[in-house]
């Protein structure tokens, strides 16, 4: 005797897809209802969104078994408890909403990251009024942040992770405020959508061959950074630094680190250039060039980049090291481009 064997269809199969169809219309009826915000803005009552957690609703369907009991046998004291269970519920939704209501948020800024990494938007957000916010929390569609309070006339800088996957710009779309203060029966929160952005450097090659030697001479301009002339004092020591420059006698005396500064006549820099680098890729050359940056700029030394219809020229420290990553992350992209 053959046994049939039933299969039966999961119910549970296309609910991922159907919360993403959902996430997806109430991010576009969002967006139309309020449209691009303002670098800072005020959350109006208006935009404020609330709605009951799992909390609520065990707490929802525990009070309405009350009452039927209270209705049942007409019981003072339970229809007392009752009522006062349900003043409760009504308090905690209208001060979890009116825990994020007028709230000002704006953006702080972010620092360049390299291709694979996340980039940190940091949101700013205020508390005008005088009252403390408790438990603020902000998050987006790739992460969270902490949970804070917001004292009265104060500031909080929250920080929110988006994944930079490619150089260029990363947007951060949307990010929401929610709170779930008091008694995480409600869950409260508003939407917002800025014009905001980062930079995203191009992600350095692992292994890069070592760059071409094309240094040229600046002349006689003398550089305290480098040069084995002339000692000219002691300063703080840099990550970097050879240890044959490290002044270790006065590290002995007073246990701080420094290192031997030398002014001389002799230096030199090294130029970068696009079309140097032998590679059939774009991506692996802007890769190359970004190692040899970095490397160079462990080092202090002078150094210039040379991209098609853009030169740089040689020089060191911070600014220019941006403003030589910036323009590989931004290199043949139509107005910055993502």
């Amino acid at each position: 005797m053959s046994s049939t064997r039933w299969i039966f269809p999961n119910p549970f199969a296309n609910l991922p897809r159907l919360n993403k169809l959902i996430g997806r219309r109430v991010r576009s009826y969002a967006f139309k209802r309020q449209g691009k915000d303002a670098d800072v803005t005020a959350l109006k009552p208006g935009r404020v969104y609330i709605l009951p957690t799992g909390v609520g609703f065990v707490f929802a369907l525990m009070t309405f078994v009350m009452l039927l009991g209270s209705m049942n046998y007409n019981n003072n004291l339970s229809f007392v408890l009752t009522f006062l269970l349900i003043s409760v519920g009504l308090i905690a939704m209208h001060q979890c909403q009116r825990n994020i209501v007028g709230l000002e948020t704006g953006f702080a800024g972010t620092d360049p990251v390299f291709a694979g990494q996340k980039a940190q938007f940091r949101i700013a957000v205020k508390n005008p009024s005088k009252t403390t916010r408790f438990r603020i929390r902000l998050s987006s569609d790739s992460g969270s942040s902490p949970v804070f309070d917001v004292p009265t006339g104060e500031s909080r800088v929250y920080s929110l992770p988006v994944p930079a996957e490619r150089r260029g710009w990363v947007t951060l779309d949307r990010f929401g405020v929610r709170t779930l203060f008091p008694f995480e029966m409600f869950r409260s929160w508003a939407w917002l959508h800025m014009d905001i952005r980062g930079l995203v450097y191009p992600k350095p090659a692992e292994h890069a061959p070592r760059p071409p030697s094309s240094q040229s001479s600046l002349g006689h301009r003398q550089h305290d950074a480098r040069g084995e002339e002339d000692f000219a004092g002691l300063r703080k020591f840099h990550p970097g630094d050879s240890p044959r420059n490290v002044a270790w006698k006065a590290y002995a005396r007073n246990d701080q680190l420094l290192s031997k500064q030398f002014a001389g006549a002799d230096m030199s820099s090294q130029w970068f250039d696009f079309d140097e680098v032998r590679s059939d890729d774009v991506e692996e050359r802007l890769s190359i060039l970004t190692r040899w940056i970095i490397d160079a700029d462990r080092t202090r030394e002078d150094y210039g980049l040379k991209l098609p219809g853009m030169e740089i020229a040689p020089s060191h420290g911070e600014a220019h090291r941006h403003a030589c990553l910036e323009a590989l992350a931004l290199y043949g992209l139509d107005h910055g481009e993502a």
